[in-house]
């Protein structure tokens, strides 16, 4: 029964905001109510009100019925048994759930008109799409807002909801109206429901532009609490273990928070993927707004703590949660923690990616130019290679873009260089990343910079000017890594890094280096550079080469390395020039050079070859590392007679102890277990300030244990006990913290029954 045109079956009519609160104050009266919730005396309705008319007692969500259909059960604010006493409805966009009302008398659907109305927002409205109101049915229109009758019986009216694929993301009021037409005018009995109703984006639902098809996926990329990120070098690459815990206590409610209050998205912008990844990659980082995190890559950490003493997103979402303001410290793999974690929540297939030897390139040339003088880099005039860098993807449709660019997207929350104002990064599709068509929305070309640059290598000469020396085709953009959905790696995977569970995504970014297909992406995205005509080459006749062990070499052993020279020519060549063996940041930044060398005059007769090598011992680094235990190796020669130059700046990372987790296979909900944990100090001096982060089964938060000192070469264990409180495979995550080590961490796997 619709209600002065205002509401059709299943549906609503677009009217103004005007048109809309005139009707409602021309033509009805409002008495709102809730049960057993006290409201004030002039909203009660009045005494001489027909007693037969329709009043709701009790309402029901038919929580766990419906969480469990839309794979939502395992949010705690679902479950009242979990962590607190709440216990929402929480829901997928695009797919029916039901709820029941208890009346005080029998419904009568040929007298009693019954409205559901959904609010969302500040200010709800009809044109923006956060006010919907409809009358019951006997069935509804698939794809739009409305309701229908399922059951009548033992008292309970059993109503089935739908919700269009495209509805807003977020907290919605749901409202009953109770109409009586009396004297010409309607009087309406308004029961507002206490609790709101959480709509999510839906990857099941095959209309949602989030849908994922793949179980296997969707089982990774949604409902994984736990993953790995990547960190490392390009030889040698180690998972970093992660609790996302996007089910956890607060978290959907803080990511709903940042989308409520600081997006400025409103009404229809909620309900598309493309518009809130963007806006979250910019909040989660708090450069240009109060976000997430604030992030730190000089050493020191005071006020804060290191990025590397974080084993998940949950402790940093529910502190900022509760204080609103940044939680201080976190670099690029915690930014992305903590996004895959937001955007999990809220229903977006998302991902950790790593990129190695990332560039990060300043002046939109898409070329990473470092600049030399006297032999020495200088670093104001120079882009940047990271180690690595670890951004996100998000998997969505593209309708906007050429046909094929839907799928994986990529975004960035670490705060690099501002886009469109501020500080935010993608959503760019990776596909169109690959074939060179950067000028899409979003940051196409710092991305395929990031990943497919060229080194450009120039030294100023006597008169200031600057002049091009080398160029490096394969220096960035390698061993692209995330954990893999199902399967496990094998063969050439395995060199680089022994976790089975990475999946090599280079191959989405990038053709092979040298190929046709690559040739004309570079091409093609070189319409976007700022700079042109750098690839001019010279004649080389001696052969270079820096070799040291990247892949077995621990803090606390020497560091070796070899530079080898070959004159593959008939005649004499001499070579001047400098070795420089440093500790660096992450980002690649020098922090203390721990070897410095000359290199004066080496001749090689035609056809001859020599070796320089270069040791250093531990005790000459280990007071100048960085918590990532970087070393880059930087090299500057010249030949004297043909004037060639071999530029080389590398990186390589020291590898940390193994960590020991001894725990049962199996465990039941409510009954306690024991883990023990174990670490090996191999370095020289005592580790001072000994901290265990533990996270698994049964608790809700991260929990820190202060540890005593660990002499050197002696064997740390320690012991505690978990009770898990949900059923399902349970991660046990533990990170061992020094002042000397930082981030060494283990995980084990629990099946937990009830």
């Amino acid at each position: 029964m619709s209600q002065g045109g205002i509401t059709g079956t299943g549906r609503t009519n677009r009217i103004t905001d005007d048109e809309e609160r005139l009707f409602w104050e021309n033509f009805f009266t409002f008495y709102f109510y809730e049960p057993d919730t006290a409201v004030e005396e002039d909203q009660k309705p009045p005494k001489e009100i027909d007693p037969d008319v329709l009043k709701i007692v009790k309402v029901d969500h038919n929580i766990k019925e419906n969480t469990v259909a839309h794979h939502t059960d395992t949010f705690d604010i679902a479950d009242a048994t979990a962590y607190d006493s709440r216990e929402n409805l929480v829901v997928r966009r695009g797919q029916d759930f039901t709820f029941k009302i208890k009346f005080n008398r029998s419904y009568d659907d040929k007298k009693d008109d019954l409205r559901l109305v959904f609010e969302f927002g500040k200010r709800p409205s009809t044109p923006k799409g956060s006010y919907v109101e409809f009358i019951l049915s006997a069935k509804d229109v698939p794809k739009e807002w409305g309701a229908y009758i399922k059951s009548d019986s033992n008292g309970w009216l059993t109503v089935v909801v739908t919700t269009p694929p495209t509805c807003a993301v977020g907290k919605w009021t749901m409202k009953i109206d109770v109409v009586k037409k009396k004297d010409n005018k309607s009087v309406v009995f308004r029961y507002v429901h206490k609790d709101p109703i959480y709509i999510l984006f839906n990857p099941w639902c095959k209309d949602d532009g989030v849908f994922m098809e793949n179980k296997v996926d969707r089982d990774e990329y949604i409902l994984n609490e736990t993953g790995k990120l990547y960190r490392g070098s390009k030889y040698r690459i180690s998972p970093c273990l992660w609790n996302f815990g996007q089910f956890s206590g607060n978290i959907l409610d803080c990511a709903l928070y940042l989308l409520d209050e600081m997006s400025v998205l409103n009404g229809n912008a909620r309900g598309d993927p493309v518009q809130i990844v963007r806006k979250l990659s910019g909040l989660v980082n708090d450069f240009d707004n109060n976000g997430i995190l604030a992030g730190n890559w000089s050493g020191d950490y005071e006020g804060g703590v290191s990025p590397l003493s974080w084993s998940g997103s949950v402790e940093i979402i529910e502190k900022y949660f509760e204080t609103k303001q940044p939680v201080k410290f976190g670099q690029c793999w915690v930014f992305s923690g903590v996004t895959t974690t937001l955007c999990r929540a809220l229903g977006i297939p998302t991902r950790s990616v790593t990129n190695f030897a990332s560039a990060h390139d300043h002046d939109g040339s898409m070329t990473i130019d470092t600049v030399f003088k006297d032999n020495e880099k200088v670093d104001h005039l120079s882009d940047s290679v990271w180690n690595y860098h670890v951004w996100n993807e998000v998997w969505m449709t593209r309708p906007e873009l050429p046909k094929g660019y839907g799928g994986w997207q990529a975004i960035d929350a670490t705060p690099q260089e501002a886009s469109g104002g501020i500080f935010c990064c993608g959503p760019a599709s990776v596909k169109a990343i690959k074939n060179g068509d950067v000028g899409f929305n979003h940051d196409g070309p710092f991305i395929f910079a990031e990943v497919n640059a060229d080194r450009v290598f120039w030294q100023i000469n006597e008169g200031g000017k600057m002049e091009k020396t080398s160029i490096h085709k394969k220096a960035v953009g390698m061993n692209i890594s995330a954990k893999r959905a199902s399967g496990k790696a094998a063969g050439r995977d395995l060199y680089v890094c022994s976790d089975l569970d990475r999946e090599d995504l280079t191959s989405n970014y990038k053709f092979p280096e040298g190929s046709h297909e690559e040739k004309a992406a570079v091409l093609k995205a070189s319409q976007f550079s700022t700079r042109q005509d750098v690839y001019e080459t010279k004649e080389k006749d001696v052969e270079f080469e820096v070799k040291f062990d990247h892949k077995n070499t621990f803090i606390g052993d020497p560091f070796k390395l070899e530079l080898n020279m070959k004159n593959t020519s008939g005649n004499l060549r001499t070579v001047t020039g400098t070795l420089v063996i440093s500790t660096v940041y992450q980002t690649g930044i020098t922090f203390k050079d721990v070897h410095k060398e000359k290199i004066s005059s080496v001749s090689m007769n035609g056809k001859e070859s020599k070796t320089i090598r270069a040791e250093v011992p531990v005790n000459d680094y280990l007071s100048k590392l960085t918590d990532g235990c970087m070393f880059g190796v930087s090299c500057m020669l010249m030949v004297h007679e043909t004037k060639q130059t071999f530029v080389y700046n590398d990186d390589m990372r020291l590898r940390k102890p193994h960590l020991t987790i001894e725990a049962p296979s199996n465990a039941r909900v409510g009954e306690k277990f024991k883990v023990k944990v174990s670490v090996k100090n191999p370095l020289p001096v005592t580790l001072t300030n000994c901290k265990l982060v533990i996270e698994g089964p049964g608790n809700q938060k991260p929990k820190t244990v202060n540890q005593s000192n660990v002499e050197k070469g002696k064997m740390f264990e320690y012991m505690f006990e978990l009770t898990p409180v949900k059923a399902g495979k349970k991660d046990i995550i533990v990170v061992f913290n020094s002042t000397q080590i930082e981030g060494v961490d283990g995980l084990y796997s629990v099946t937990v029954t009830k």
